[in-house]
């Protein structure tokens, strides 16, 4: 299996799958959460923190916008200007895709008179160059984390991630779902990944 990464963010994360249809549709995730997050404490207000590397990173600023939704529906709310946040929220994702390679499964390919690679069921791949004609199964992953820290202390509080992947390259639509699934379960931590499903208005992203 050959993987290509595109952009870096907090974190590594297991694949999911997004469910596509017309109208509302969900999109599915693997979440994994930790930390401690104390009974008593509200949500309060958030500011955002960026890492070193991501002070000069083109769109940090529309990923940490695509996050907001996901923070207020957690109770968060953004602190006002000149006025110390409860909560510092650093963001992060990472984009990739998969291109298997034609050996990758033994068991159905197999060389074919010298020319190329042939698979049961009818698919060819023949003739110079790795792939001049036929079906690639590439499939696309991206992966969101948040972080919170206490806004005095510095003190990491909360820790999610979400993931998944699909046929579809995605975008800001997908970001968002991301971060709201990432969020959904707050304040609630479970280290082991598991299924969190949200719904997203209108139409899926088109591949």
């Amino acid at each position: 299996m050959k993987r290509r990464q595109l952009v870096l963010g907090l974190g590594a994360l297991p694949l999911a799958s997004l469910v596509a249809c017309t109208g509302p549709y969900n999109v599915d995730a693997d979440v994994s959460s930790f930390g401690e997050w104390p009974a008593e404490r509200s949500g309060g207000t958030y500011a955002f923190e960026r890492l070193p590397s991501q002070r000069q990173a083109k769109g940090q600023a529309g990923l940490e916008d695509a996050a907001r939704e996901a923070l207020e529906r957690a109770g968060l709310k953004p602190a006002a200007e000149g006025q110390e946040a409860d909560v510092k929220v650093s963001v992060g994702i990472r984009y990739g895709l998969v291109e298997p390679a034609i050996w990758d499964d033994p068991m159905w390919w197999r060389w074919h008179a010298g020319f190329g690679y042939w698979r049961r069921g009818g698919i060819w791949w023949n003739g110079p160059g790795p792939y001049p004609w036929g079906y690639r199964d590439v499939r696309y992953y991206r992966e969101a984390a948040v972080l919170l820290r206490d806004g005095k202390t510095g003190q990491p509080l909360y820790e999610s991630h979400a993931s998944n992947d699909s046929y579809s390259s995605g975008g800001p639509e997908l970001t968002n779902a991301l971060f709201l699934a990432a969020m959904a379960e707050f304040p609630k931590a479970e280290g082991k990944p598991h299924h969190v499903s949200v719904t997203m208005p209108g139409q899926p992203p088109k591949p």
